[in-house]
């Protein structure tokens, strides 16, 4: 520029707004929550009259320490689907609540009374759940912030809780129509238990981790033998066949008397719960003799084994028998095992004061298999369902179940040998939590020659997920709720049982995202055992219930069913919480005068928490004001684990007492794992807290990560990956900045009709059109990542790179022409549209886009739903021409960027390239348009003569060819346009373009 040439920058139409490029999220986020606050916008939401309900219901979270980044996921990923669905024009209530009863925190308080050296069973009962109480209303309330912090909306004020007096008289409510219904039961079977805990665990209550295990080949003496099979062989009546059946019976009882069947076991300490052994009838088996023996064995020469054929060299090969050390005798048919009995190995031992004197049954069972041990299976029903109900359905529990194992997970103090020895011990510095009954059992079998060999196995073993100390199976008396036995309400429109009504609403009522949730819980229910109600703790809902002194479970008076005696229990939860149940003269007060106190026993167990979660939807989504108009849900969402946990729970629970399920819809998220995929664990030093991310980034980086992964899998989240979560999130602001900056001096009269926009603004909104259908889709289908990718990819492609890269130069150097006009136009339709697109995702940055350009103490746009968009925008025929001119820009671009790349020019508007069109459509379509504008040249040649070879071309954009020219003329001072004209006009050193918009300004 010469002296003499003015500076034009003052006269540009340039970009304005103090909208900052940093963030500062997490500095300034929290003034964003206080104002929200501060102006309601979530009670303003409710006030709106009008809109259909849309109800999603809280899988209530844990009241028990600090949030972990699956806590995180959950309420952003709900909070997507409550804000989209507002501002889609539904009246979105979400009302977070807090699981509060339960063991976990039973157990924290018990961990405080033993660090003070307190008894947990001298404090009195109300005391200790007075304790409980406190302890979750802490966490509720630092929870709660923590969830705040991360924009998430709902009825903060009001939340539910499961221990609010209301809650518990629902739950208990709920409870007593499982005990009026009939699918209420006192049995007494193998459940899994927590010796640890001293209390059942659910399936759903249990996880499965590595543990390493003791596993014991044991010997079972055969000591009576009876051919059953004699008369059967024999039909044919010759006494010669007799004859010689009675000569190979005689033989083979010879052979078999004192032999050995043997079994393996990786719990030794079931063994002296024996009572039986199993075999399968369609297993080939044989008897092996043992001819040779090395120095350490604990097998002898002339000792006989029947074994499965399949498994017989493995288990030689444990007890150090070489191939050559044994040999196989006969085939032992399964005919023949009918009519053996088995003497236990510790029979007749020393001091066992006849304890496994009864000879052990033995008999055929359709569990049994060849895969692995020895073809057998040594049977404690107290101890193993299928044993247990094997004996069930023979009709001899009677016979075979027993008491041995203690709450604590001791033996009996009677018990021979092993009286107080402990399956599990608290958790020993070496990370074991064995204890001392398996070594001792093992000692023993060896002390009396029971034992074949032994070894360790590292197997998959369930675990309790609050205490991670291994489980045991247990028989104990428990309550029961049946999934098998007709209810008693008359519900049955999709079933007569709780399974049935729960497989159909699996089927037929409920939208499974992903759909293979539907076949996880269905396969679950199908096969699911009976429901374990009770728990033996303290903090908890009570059950219930009497039982009538002396009767027996199966008497039809066992149970009291008194509805009036319901009716004085609910009123007094209602008023005075669930703790009146332990009060002295409770059970006379809940009576009445219309039973003898005297004559009942009162039940103290406490129910399963997921029975109180399952609850939830009568308390909250019947019971509120903010609840569901018919009681349902439109979607529970929580993690893959909730198939077993709350989606199971409460699916049963409502079969149970509504008829079907309390949802219409179950979205699932996977697990968050670190960035190499590994599980998060604090001893590995992996875990990424919510916290943590939210002081460094702010919690829209937070957000904006949920939105970008595919939350129905497990997803990655570490430091790398939250720099390219960050980069995305300043792309995006660059493109709000760009707008607004665009926009401070637009006017609602310089809106232009659609009619009146040229091509490049139509194709815009035409653009909207089709997203805003694709967004409105994907938010109503719960595909956030795919939601959000579209509405990314078109802000930074369509957008900045491409639509903002053209029209820069109209916004900019244009005067008040039709032209900037309709630009300004489309941008504010633009704005409207991606702020409350991505309002449901970036909360807090888009409420300070919209606050930048409409400030006000009531303005928010989260008060606003999303614009609708008229169909008329679409026009797919202009979408095709313009497909193709954006096809011939990339073979133009990429021709100049080599031209750049070799420094012959600095920009592309120093260019002016030949563009060779093959293709007649192409060629008319770009001749139609300012073909030198979108390419941001300074002038631009189209011809449809045949490219010649040095032309330049782009492989994926067949038909073009472009030759490099440089522009002629002069640079304009003001657009930096290189043309032929600029130094002839008024104004010195301009184009005539610029000439125009300078207008009257004094030249010079």
């Amino acid at each position: 520029m010469s002296a003499e040439t003015p500076d034009y920058k003052d006269t540009l139409n340039l970009p304005k707004t103090d909208f900052p490029m940093r963030a500062g999220l997490p500095k300034r986020e929290p003034e964003w929550l206080a104002r929200w606050e501060r102006i309601g916008v979530y009670d303003r939401l409710r006030a709106q009259e009008g809109r259909p309900p849309f109800v999603l219901h809280d899988g209530p979270p844990y009241a028990n320490g600090h949030l972990h980044i699956g806590h995180a996921l959950n309420k952003i990923l709900k909070d997507f689907i409550v804000r989209s669905r507002q501002m889609s024009g539904y009246d979105s209530r979400y009302v977070p609540g807090w699981d509060c009863h339960g063991l976990p925190i039973e157990w924290k308080i018990e961990e405080q009374y033993r660090a003070k050296g307190l008894d947990k069973d001298a404090v009195p009962v109300v005391d200790f759940r007075q304790e409980c109480r406190k302890f979750a209303e802490g966490w509720i309330d630092i929870q709660r912030e923590e969830f705040k912090r991360l924009g998430v909306t709902g009825n903060w004020a009001d939340p539910y809780l499961t221990m609010d007096f209301h809650a518990e008289r629902v739950i208990a409510e709920e409870f007593m129509k499982f005990l009026l219904n009939g699918t209420l039961y006192q049995g007494s079977k193998p459940v899994m238990w927590s010796p640890v805990e001293e209390t059942a665990l659910a399936e759903a209550e249990v996880e499965y981790h590595d543990k390493e295990s003791p596993t014991v080949w044991v010997k079972f003496r055969v000591a009576e033998f009876d051919r059953a099979d004699t008369v059967v062989a024999g039909e044919d009546g010759t006494e010669d066949a007799l004859a010689a059946i009675g000569a190979a019976d005689a033989e083979l009882s010879d052979d078999l008397r004192d032999a050995f069947v043997v079994i393996w076991t990786t719990t030794p300490w079931t063994m002296p719960s024996n009572k039986a052994v199993v075999y399968g009838d369609a297993i080939s088996y044989g008897l092996y003799e043992v001819t040779g023996t090395p120095d350490e064995c604990w097998a002898s020469v002339g000792d006989r084994f029947i074994l499965a054929d399949n498994l017989a060299a493995n288990v030689m090969s444990r007890a150090r028998l070489d191939e050559g050390m044994y040999r196989r005798v006969r085939d032992v048919r399964a005919s023949h095992l009918a009519g053996m009995k088995l003497a236990h190995p510790l029979a007749g031992a020393e001091g066992a004061n006849g304890e496994w004197e009864d000879l052990r049954d033995f008999r055929a069972a359709d569990f049994v298999t060849d895969d692995e041990g020895t073809g057998f299976v040594h049977c404690a029903p107290s101890h193993g369902m299928e044993e247990y109900e094997l004996y069930r359905d023979l009709g001899m529990l009677d016979q075979v179940i027993t008491y041995n194992v203690m709450d604590d997970g001791s033996f009996r103090a009677d018990l021979p040998f092993f009286g107080g020895k402990r399956i599990l011990r608290a958790k020993a510095k070496n990370g074991s939590w064995e204890g001392d009954a398996n070594a001792a059992v093992i000692a023993k079998l060896i002390e009396v020659g029971g034992l074949l060999a032994r070894g360790k196995i590292k197997h998959s073993y369930p675990h309790s997920w609050r205490s991670k100390a291994p489980v045991i199976y247990r028989n104990t008396p428990q309550w029961f709720a049946s999934v098998d036995r007709p209810v008693g309400d008359g519900q049955d429109t999709y079933g007569k049982t709780i399974r049935e009504r729960a497989l159909t609403s699996i089927d037929k009522l409920v939208e499974w995202t992903p759909r293979t949730g539907r076949n996880r819980l269905y396969s679950m229910i199908e096969a699911r055992p009976d429901w374990v109600l009770s728990r033996q703790r303290a903090w908890g809902v009570p059950l219930t219930c009497f039982v009538k002194k002396g009767a027996l479970p199966t008497d039809p008076d066992f149970l009291l069913r008194d509805p009036a005696v319901n009716a004085r229990i609910a009123e007094a939860f209602e008023a005075e919480g669930a703790d009146c149940w332990y009060e002295d003269g409770a059970k006379a007060r809940f009576l009445g005068a219309d039973h003898d106190a005297a004559a009942y026993d009162q039940v103290f167990d406490v129910l399963d928490v997921w029975f109180d979660s399952g609850s939830t939807h009568a308390f909250v989504l019947r019971d509120r004001a903010d609840g569901a108009p018919d009681g349902i849900a439109d979607v529970y969402l929580e993690g893959t684990d909730q198939h077993r946990g709350w989606f199971h729970s409460s699916m049963l629970q409502a079969c149970g007492t509504k008829g079907r399920a309390p949802y219409k819809a179950v979205v699932t998220h996977g697990f968050t794992l670190d960035e190499k995929g590994n599980k998060m664990s604090k001893s590995l030093g992996n875990t990424i807290v919510p916290e943590a991310v939210v002081k460094e980034y702010g919690a829209d980086i937070l957000r904006l990560w949920v939105a970008q992964t595919d939350f129905t899998a497990d997803q990655r989240i570490g430091p790398e990956i939250l720099k390219g979560v960050a980069d995305s999130y300043r792309r995006l602001r660059n493109t709000m900045r760009y707008m607004l900056g665009s926009l401070g001096d637009f006017r609602e009269e310089d809106r232009v009709a659609p009619a009146d926009m040229p091509e490049l603004e139509r194709w815009v909104l035409h653009r909207l059109a089709e997203l805003d259908a694709t967004v409105r889709k994907g938010y109503e289908s719960y595909d956030f990542q795919g939601t959000f990718q579209a509405i990314f990819n078109f802000a930074t492609i369509d957008l900045s790179a491409f639509y903002f890269d053209i029209r820069k130069d109209a916004l900019y150097c244009d005067g008040d022409t039709p032209r900037a006009k309709a630009a300004r136009t489309v941008l504010d339709l633009l704005f409207h549209r991606l702020t409350t697109w991505l309002a449901p995702i970036l909360v807090f940055t888009m409420e300070e886009v919209w606050l930048e350009r409409f400030p006000g103490e009531d303005s928010s746009v989260h008060l606003t739903d999303i614009p609708e968009t008229p169909a008329d925008w679409r026009d797919d025929a202009l979408a095709a021409k313009w497909a193709r001119v954006r096809a011939a820009r990339r073979a133009v671009t990429a021709a100049l960027e080599i031209q750049r790349t070799e420094k012959v020019i600095g920009a592309s508007l120093e260019a002016a390239p030949v563009v060779h069109v093959e293709d007649p459509d192409s060629h008319a379509a770009l001749k139609s348009v300012a073909f030198e504008d979108i390419c941001i040249t300074s002038d631009l040649t189209l011809t449809a003569d045949p490219a010649p070879s040095e032309a330049f071309r782009l492989p994926e954009v067949p038909g073009i060819g472009v030759v490099f020219e440089k522009a002629e003329g002069e640079k304009c001072q003001r657009c930096w346009k290189i043309l032929p004209d600029v130094g002839t006009h008024a104004h010195p050193g301009v184009c005539g373009r610029c000439d125009e918009a300078l207008g009257d300004t004094a030249a010079g």
